[in-house]
């Protein structure tokens, strides 16, 4: 059976398990009350741990650095903004494990450190386009990775406008 659809089943029986318990010994107005409370909170703590990322990444952009480490924390907050707006204990708890810092670190460490990550090698297939025009319709000329290597000093950026 496939992993995630066990997980998929798994997690609402879980969940309804632990919800029917909880609500059992504080009753059922306290228990909607505690879920509501700790997505409100886990919400707050989710806005201000992802404003915190978008500073460092933007800070490591300035720097002429790849926010990597910044990209891998957005996708694990996202992931535990969506659990902690999951109705229910355990996926609040999951969700917690996701944006408090110390468990985010040591979750993402322990990610990347099975991660190896190589640098990108361009194939012979792979090609870079550029916009040529050709008397009245617009054409695109491919270039391939020898031609780009050999016309690399006479390469302008900028922005055209196109006047009729």
């Amino acid at each position: 059976m496939n992993k995630f659809l066990l997980l998929f089943i798994a997690v609402p029986l879980i969940e309804m398990v632990v919800l029917i318990k909880i609500g059992q010994q504080i009753g059922a107005l306290s228990t909607i009350a505690l879920v509501i409370l700790t997505a409100i909170i886990g919400i707050a703590l989710l806005k201000q741990q992802g404003i915190a990322m978008l500073n460092r990444a933007n800070w490591k952009i300035n720097q002429g650095q790849i926010p990597a480490r910044e990209m891998a924390e957005g996708i694990v907050l996202a992931a535990g903004g969506a659990l902690l707006l999951t109705p229910g204990f355990v996926t609040d708890a999951l969700g917690f494990i996701c944006i408090l810092p110390g468990s985010r670190h040591f979750l993402l460490n322990q990610v990347l450190k099975n991660i190896s990550i190589n640098p990108i090698h361009q194939t012979h297939e792979q090609t870079h386009w550029h916009d040529t025009q050709s008397s009245q319709r617009d054409t695109y000329h491919r270039h391939t990775p020898q031609e780009n290597k050999k016309d690399s000093g006479n390469v302008l950026e900028g922005d055209y406008e196109r006047k009729k």
